[in-house]
């Protein structure tokens, strides 16, 4: 049986001509060199940002409530405080509200 690639959504979202949406947030769980996993993958994504999670098992993030969350933009890196996954959830939205008003 071989197996087949699964289509690239994010890549294909973010590289759009026509109907691309304003912002395209992807998302990176990292174990190691999260930063510059993440701003490699931003970049060849072609996404606007990229929120990178480190997930290696030192820091008890898979399966625990806590998030320490980096956003990478072009502007560049923003480190967030460890926080609750719902925390997250709200900073996040917050921000592309933000983001969305800041573009009409």
């Amino acid at each position: 049986m071989a197996l087949t690639e699964n289509p690239d959504i994010l890549s294909t979202i973010a590289h759009r001509n026509k109907d691309r949406p304003r912002l395209v947030i992807g998302f990176a769980a990292e174990t190691d060199n999260v930063i510059a996993n993440a701003k490699a993958k931003r970049l060849r994504k072609g996404c606007d940002w990229i929120l990178a999670n480190d997930v290696s098992p030192e820091t008890g993030i898979m399966g625990g409530d806590m998030n320490s969350i980096h956003l990478i933009s072009a502007a560049g890196v923003e480190d967030w405080p460890p926080q609750s996954k719902d925390a997250v959830a709200q900073a996040l939205v917050a921000r592309i509200a933000d983001a969305l008003k800041a573009t009409r």
